[in-house]
This record gives C-alpha cells, sequence and structure tokens, in this order.
C-alpha cells in the first residue's frame, strides 16, 4: 500500500465541494481497496500512544463556532480492533496502548468522507504522544511500515503550514508560509528526512509555520513509513488563509 500524507485544514472539507476535496475523492478511486486504514491525526495528543480498538468508532465533532449543519456529520466506518493486536504482536520497541473511548476525530473523517464517502473501509486511530521529541515519531513511523504488505492503509493527516494566529481572509498566503511549504516539499522530493525531522532548525520560517508540533509531527509519521526511494506525488498544493498548508504527499514503492 501507498502512504498518504494530507493536508486536512478546516473542518468545512468535510461538508464543502472544492478542489481539494476532488483529490480526495480521486485517492479513493487511484488507491488499491486496503483491509483497514490506520490514520495518524494531528487531533489526538495523549501521553504514550494509543489505538483505537472499539468495534464502531464514534464521530467526534472536536471544533466549536462551525455551521450546525457540520456537526450532524456522522463517519459510521467501523473499527478493526485485530490491529492493535497484530501491531503489538509485531512491534516489541514501542508500547502501545488500547483505547476504548476516543474515535474518529475530525483529522480523520473529514478526509475520510471523501476518500471513502461510503465509510466502508474499517478505521483505526493511533495518537501522538506529546511528550515524545520528532525522532520518535519517525521511528514509530519506520515500525509501523509493515503494515502497508498487510493490506493497511497508512494516512497522516496534519498540516505542513499551520499558524492559527496568522490567519488572513485577505492574503493568500504569506511569503513566509510559502517559502517553508516550498522547502519541505524539496526536502521530501530529496529524502533528506532527516532535515525534516530536524525541522525547528530550518529558521525563521520554520518558527512561523509551525508554531506547535501537532500538525507537522503526522508529515514525520508518514516519512518513516514511506521509507526512501519512493515515487513521490503531491496531490495538492495550496496554501489557504495565509497560513494553511494544504500540501498532500503520495508516497509509492
Amino acid at each position: 500500500m501507498p502512504v498518504l500524507f494530507v493536508g486536512h485544514g478546516s473542518p468545512m472539507n468535510a461538508i464543502e465541494e472544492n478542489q481539494l476535496t476532488k483529490e480526495w475523492n480521486l485517492l479513493g478511486k487511484t488507491t488499491p481497496k486496503p483491509r483497514a486504514v490506520i490514520c495518524i491525526s494531528a487531533h489526538w495528543l495523549t501521553n504514550g500512544t494509543q489505538i483505537t480498538t472499539m468495534d464502531q468508532p464514534k464521530t467526534i465533532h472536536d471544533f466549536y463556532g462551525f455551521p450546525s449543519e457540520l456537526y450532524q456529520v456522522q463517519y459510521p466506518a467501523s473499527g478493526y480492533p485485530l490491529l492493535f493486536d497484530e501491531i503489538v504482536a509485531k512491534i516489541s520497541d514501542f508500547k502501545f496502548q488500547s483505547d476504548l473511548k476516543w474515535g474518529l476525530d475530525h483529522g480523520t473523517w473529514s478526509v475520510l468522507k471523501h476518500i471513502y464517502p461510503d465509510a466502508s473501509i474499517p478505521v483505526v486511530q493511533l495518537s501522538i504522544d506529546y511528550l515524545k521529541p520528532a525522532e520518535y515519531h519517525y521511528k514509530l513511523g519506520q515500525a509501523l511500515s509493515f503494515l502497508r504488505e498487510h493490506e493497511i492503509l497508512i494516512i497522516a493527516s496534519g498540516n505542513i503550514v499551520h499558524n492559527l494566529g496568522k490567519l488572513s481572509n485577505e492574503i493568500e498566503a504569506y511569503d513566509w508560509a510559502r517559502e517553508f511549504d516550498e522547502k519541505i516539499a524539496n526536502l521530501i522530493i530529496d529524502e533528506n528526512h532527516e532535515s525534516i525531522v530536524n525541522y525547528m532548525y530550518l529558521g525563521e520560517t520554520a518558527r512561523l509555520s509551525v508554531p506547535s508540533p501537532e500538525h507537522f509531527l503526522p508529515l514525520i509519521y508518514a516519512l518513516g513509513a514511506a521509507g526512501k526511494e519512493c515515487n513521490i506525488s503531491f496531490f495538492t498544493e495550496e496554501i489557504v488563509m495565509g497560513a494553511i498548508g494544504m500540501r498532500g504527499v503520495k508516497f509509492e514503492n
């Protein structure tokens, strides 16, 4: 299976039809059908690494101030509890906790609603341990890569550029946002994973684009799971509202 990194952006994408959502829909048509999806979302931060193990994960509306229509959306995909056992049996260098409370947050379902509109593919979420450094997340992504050979689609959902404090309805993209997005895109193409893992040393554009790490870390999982010598394609590249990078990356090898 390929590995996908999706820039998910606003929850409103769940109920809108735009160029971004059209590209997400196309992913579902051009990607081999998986046995299940495991999603690493920027919106599930935990102490320790957790994996959802319920039969029917709930749809979490983890946002506020949006139209009532958005809160009515349900994404009724089934869970896949057996995946937890497969991961624990295969990976001994990391500790995992079973979760029966979380569900699917909007970093997951707002994207999957377009990739698999009929919610026919089972979905599991893996949390991001916010106490661990970037290198930990890269190595965990590497460890999870075995799932690709077992018909599991790994989707990492975040944003390369994500600065809510700089949002603007008047600026398509700040210069620093575009510069950082393009810098990371070039590093992805060059398969310079080390520089991306150590993004905090990439200067002022990194500080502005990644004021907190949770939306950037999913990309690091994707890089680890994809490995190198990949065919790399960008299916979306927009920057919206000045400071939200919607770049999406497909890794195939």
